[in-house]
């Protein structure tokens, strides 16, 4: 899916997520899926998101799809509810938080695998602020959204921790491991 989203869509997107996150700690029904879909079908068509809960600024939860294998309104519901209450990092949303919770939308381009020489190689092909990255090294993996790097800008500690995030040794880039890069679209709550 190719995303021109506009204001009121970027807007739908925000409040389907979190409906969703109400739904759980409610246990009320807040979206009409079909409704949803009848009015705006684009939400129909594959789509990989992330969804990213901060409150006062910290990291509350964040959980997504790398690609696409659902209607983006199924991935969006699933991973907004999967970020409020099943991140391994964090305890479940209460509902005391529910209205403290800034919720952010990422939506990702398919990962293409990039070629590269060696680290000198790699540094000069990626794209800080631009460019999503995933790194696999047998059955490692780990990805950070394009905005992680407005948190961590020098490309050798953003390396180092993306491998300790999948595991591994802060040096695995000698290790030559796969690396993808995608692109996201983020949403923000106004």
């Amino acid at each position: 899916m190719n995303y021109k989203l506009s204001k009121e869509d970027k807007k739908l997107l925000i409040d389907i997520a979190r409906k969703a996150i109400a739904e759980e700690l409610t246990g009320k029904k807040l979206l009409d899926r079909e409704a949803l879909v009848r009015e705006h079908p684009w939400l129909l068509e594959p789509g990989a998101a992330f969804v990213t809960l901060n409150e006062n600024h910290q990291l509350r939860g964040c959980i997504g799809s790398i690609v696409a294998h659902q209607p983006l309104i199924d991935d969006l519901i699933h991973n907004a509810k999967a970020a409020a209450f099943s991140d391994p990092r964090f305890s479940p949303v209460r509902p005391e938080e529910f209205d403290k919770l800034d919720i952010e939308i990422s939506l990702l381009s398919p990962p293409r695998e990039l070629s590269y020489t060696d680290i000198a190689d790699l540094k000069q092909k990626i794209r800080p602020g631009i460019d999503g990255v995933i790194l696999r090294l047998g059955n490692y993996q780990a990805t950070y959204l394009p905005s992680v790097w407005e948190q961590l800008p020098d490309f050798d500690m953003f390396f180092a921790t993306l491998c300790q995030k999948a595991g591994l040794a802060p040096n695995c880039l000698e290790a030559h491991p796969v690396i993808y890069t995608y692109q996201a679209e983020k949403i923000k709550e106004d």
